[in-house]
């Protein structure tokens, strides 16, 4: 028993640092993720270019998260690791290269077919303030800002082809155990996104093109980096290219099955989103603002919910896989832990600095005080789903382990029809005419989702130690609690007493301060309080500086 105890402590502990890799790589990802939207936001103005541009940019962008870097990436990693545990190494490597072709197929007939209905599709998504005239200094051939976003949308299709394979490729080191790599290619896309976009900016207007092209552009150029700075690693590995193609193989048909059903109902945010956008587009701005409130709120999701996520799912597998329930319950609650330690300040923080962000980020050049308030509103309430947002990936990772996606398909489908529901009431009959209100509504479902997912979870695993997240999700409460107030009161007293927020130095300053001083608190609180998951991270930078 005290063996086991051991090696479950060991295990955690392994993940624990692996985490901390993929965070570290996943924050400089998204970073310069900000740095992209802040560009735009600078370049562009919400009202006419960068509107349709993030309307175009969603249709594939969803389908990503749809068939990409979310659920094919989660039912190839299982699936690999089962083949690999009963079949062999050769019939893994035999599974890869018929997922990668079957992939190519499938995903070049879709992109043409969504370059050929683009109108179709933007027709149905864009409404109203859509339809209005572009400037003669803004059209560039483009009589509307429909017109615009049809044109970007086709042009951008095509990054669903390799983001696609960039996600089959990271499924296949995380299995494998390696997570560096795969964590840092998303940066290469917003590397090379944001080099070819400002790029484009000055040079498409001389032959005539509208600037925003080069922002399309990148987003092309970007997608084929993050799967290129892979290969070398998959090569590494023990990955060979070969043309196998079969849909009668019973290891395909399994990645289709978990696939298949799910497309329906496990990406219920990214659905949300999709949803929201019909709703979104009758005024103008609002678009923009939602779509710029989101990636803010992304960088810590990706800091922890996907770092953890990431990490967690090969090991949850490989437990299920072996028989080991009890490891997998243990595996699967220091990963709800962890996530509550780390997502509950993060989302309180982000409230009381939303709007030093947005001003901080995106209150520069074509970004007027408008644009910034009405994002600060989004992000406030994005901020109160940042918990959900990120525990519904572990949760819906525990079925995946055990190749059930019955149960996150049902769910996530009754919450894609709440949330239209909620908009409905919300948009359509006026009850409460906001963007804010399309926000919360998705913010409410998915929160409902991961909690109808875990207890259902609970279920079909047994006990996952609940009571003890709730006393240690009350610890949390009461050191986030006052890590908000010396946030607060250090903001406070930069943006009012002492610098103002005009100019870099006064808004980097009043941003980054009260986020020192109020690790600071919270680290103190944590250790008052004795949470032992903080000794973990902790134990993360120990293990880096020796």
């Amino acid at each position: 028993m005290e063996n086991e105890t051991k090696s479950t402590a060991q295990e955690n502990q392994k993940v624990t640092r692996a985490v901390g890799i993929v965070s570290i790589a996943v924050m400089v990802s998204r970073i310069l993720g900000l740095a992209r939207e802040t560009a735009i936001g600078y370049y562009f103005p919400a009202k006419t270019s960068a509107d349709p541009f993030y309307l175009a940019f969603r249709i594939p962008n969803f389908l990503r998260d749809m068939f990409g870097e979310g659920i094919l990436s989660k039912a190839f990693i299982t699936t690999f690791l089962a083949t690999e545990a009963e079949d062999g190494e050769e019939a893994a490597w035999n599974l890869t290269n018929r997922i990668f072709n079957l992939t190519f197929l499938v995903l070049i007939g879709i992109t043409a077919l969504g370059i050929i209905l683009a109108p179709v599709l933007i027709d149905i998504l864009a409404r109203d303030n859509f339809e209005r005239n572009l400037d003669t200094i803004e059209h560039f051939g483009f009589d509307s800002k429909i017109e615009l976003a049809i044109y970007l949308t086709q042009l951008m299709f095509p990054y669903l082809l390799f983001v696609s394979f960039a996600a089959i490729a990271m499924g296949l080191l995380n299995s494998k155990g390696r997570f560096g790599i795969p964590a840092c290619a998303s940066t290469f896309f917003n590397v090379g996104s944001l080099a070819v976009g400002i790029g484009g900016y000055y040079l498409c207007p001389l032959v005539e093109i509208h600037p925003v092209t080069g922002m399309a552009i990148g987003v092309i150029v970007g997608g084929i980096a993050q799967f290129l700075i892979q290969v070398p690693s998959m090569y590494r590995v023990g990955f060979r290219y070969r043309p196998l193609l079969s849909l009668r193989d019973p290891r395909v048909l399994q990645v289709v099955h978990l696939i298949g059903p799910a497309v329906l109902g496990v990406a219920a945010v990214q659905v949300n989103l999709l949803t929201n956008t019909f709703f979104i587009t009758s005024d103008s701005g609002w678009l923009t603002w939602i779509s710029r409130a989101y990636r803010i709120m992304h960088l810590p999701i990706g800091i922890f919910g996907v770092a953890i996520s990431t990490v967690a799912l090969p090991q949850l597998a490989r437990f299920v896989t072996a028989g080991e329930t009890e490891n997998f319950r243990n595996a699967l609650s220091h990963a709800l832990r962890l996530m509550l330690v780390l997502t509950i300040p993060a989302g309180i923080g982000l409230m009381i600095l939303s709007a030093p962000i947005c001003r901080l980020l995106y209150e520069w050049g074509a970004t007027v005080e408008e644009d910034t308030i009405g994002t600060t509103g989004i992000l406030f309430v994005y901020a109160f789903g940042l918990c959900g947002f990120s525990t519904l990936k572990i949760v819906t990772d525990g079925f995946y382990a055990h190749k059930d996606i019955r149960a996150p398909v049902i769910v996530s489908i009754c919450a894609v029809v709440l949330n239209i529901c909620l908009n409905y009431l919300f948009i359509y009959r006026e009850f409460f005419l906001d963007p804010r209100a399309v926000v919360f509504s998705t913010v409410l479902t998915v929160t409902l989702n991961c909690a109808v997912l875990l207890l259902l979870l609970r279920r079909k695993v047994g006990r996952l130690g609940l009571r003890s997240l709730a006393k240690l999700t009350l610890k949390i409460l009461i050191a986030s609690a006052v890590m908000g107030v010396v946030c607060w009161l250090t903001n406070n007293v930069i943006e009012k007493d002492w610098l103002g927020t005009e100019g870099i130095i006064p808004r980097t300053t009043g941003v980054f301060a009260p986020i020192g001083l109020s690790l600071l608190a919270l680290a103190g609180m944590y250790k008052f309080l004795k949470v032992s998951e903080f000794d973990d991270i902790l134990n993360i930078f120990k293990h880096g500086s020796r």
